[in-house]
């Protein structure tokens, strides 16, 4: 049975899930997911792409949104904005409420979150093993101008739906990720993987997020598997979300080019790229990373498991 690790963020990594399930229907897929977008709100604690993932492979997710949960009602939200209760940027749903209470008193009865989203997954079977990065508090920041012509951070959420990443992303900080250890599963799995992959997740809040955890990125570089990933980018812009306010962050172009050197060839063995920047080809290859041009756009299940496929292929090509 083949063994695959996918580190992924919300919505582009779920989807990938998706076609990779369908790909290779009796692999064993671990997937480490984001916890970096993690944030407390009405005194709950809410796992957004830990989420994401669970209810769009467990069959519950809001498929036109990408998030949240299908038939969704918002009783709650409506009554404490009738109470004048903030934030009202950032909206929880009736059903996905009820994930974050549970959620929240395990976690206040001592159980750590990967035990806590083990215990949620078995609602849902998402055919994964979905392990958070750590049970370690870990929050994405951005750093951007502030009013007052100095500079303040804003938790990531803050950035992407209040502010719709308008203002110029300074930096990115994942507040508290170098003092975090890898959550039990996350090395091992890693250790004993075939292949790992990096969907087309943001490469600095998602994915970068994951590799910020120490020992993580170390696991992956020394595994002596092939290490794959899908460009987030397709002819100069994300393909979904605003990659490319933090890329500008930490100094990368919003090339699928650009994003390959980022990961850098001590990390990725293979790099596929769009068909749109085939000409982005050599660039990569030069830089030691072995690279290939084909559809990358998951407008349907059968489509992203045919990118998953090439994501496979590559991996055989770069392991002998």
């Amino acid at each position: 049975m083949q063994r695959i690790v996918v580190l992924a963020g919300g919505i582009g990594g779920a989807r990938f899930l998706r076609g990779l399930k369908k790909a290779v229907p009796d692999a064993e897929i671990t997937v480490v997911g984001n916890t970096g977008d993690d944030i407390h709100l009405f005194g709950l604690k809410v796992c957004p792409d830990l989420d994401t993932v669970m209810y769009t492979l467990g069959g519950g997710i809001h498929e036109e949104q990408g998030w949240g949960r299908a038939d969704e009602t918002f009783a709650v939200k409506e009554e404490l904005a009738a109470y004048g209760v903030g934030p009202d940027w950032f909206g929880l749903g009736d059903r996905d409420i009820a994930t974050h209470i549970v959620r929240t008193q395990m976690i206040d009865a001592g159980y750590p979150l990967s035990a806590v989203t083990e215990a949620l997954c078995t609602r849902w079977n998402p055919g994964v093993r979905l392990l958070p990065m750590t049970d370690d508090r870990v929050e994405t920041h951005v750093v951007i101008d502030a009013e007052d012509g100095g500079r303040k951070a804003v938790h990531f959420q803050e950035y992407w739906v209040r502010l719709r990443a308008v203002p110029p992303a300074r930096a990115v900080v994942p507040v508290g990720a170098e003092q975090a250890k890898p959550a039990p599963g996350v090395l091992d799995a890693i250790a004993s993987a075939d292949v790992v992959l990096f969907p087309p997740s943001n490469p600095v809040v998602s994915v970068g997020t994951i590799l910020a955890v120490p020992g993580i990125r170390e696991a992956i570089a020394d595994a002596g598997v092939p290490v794959v990933g899908l460009s987030p980018i397709v002819g100069g812009a994300p393909v979904r979300g605003m990659a490319d306010k933090v890329l500008a962050a930490v100094g990368v172009e919003a090339t699928a080019a650009a994003v390959a050197g980022h990961y850098g060839s001590g990390l990725l063995d293979g790099w596929l790229v769009d068909t749109v920047d085939a000409d982005a080809v050599p660039e990569v290859e030069a830089a030691g990373i072995r690279c290939r041009a084909v559809p990358l756009m998951m407008t349907d299940t059968d489509a992203t498991a045919r990118m998953a496929h090439e994501a496979l292929s590559l991996a055989e090509e770069v392991r002998v």
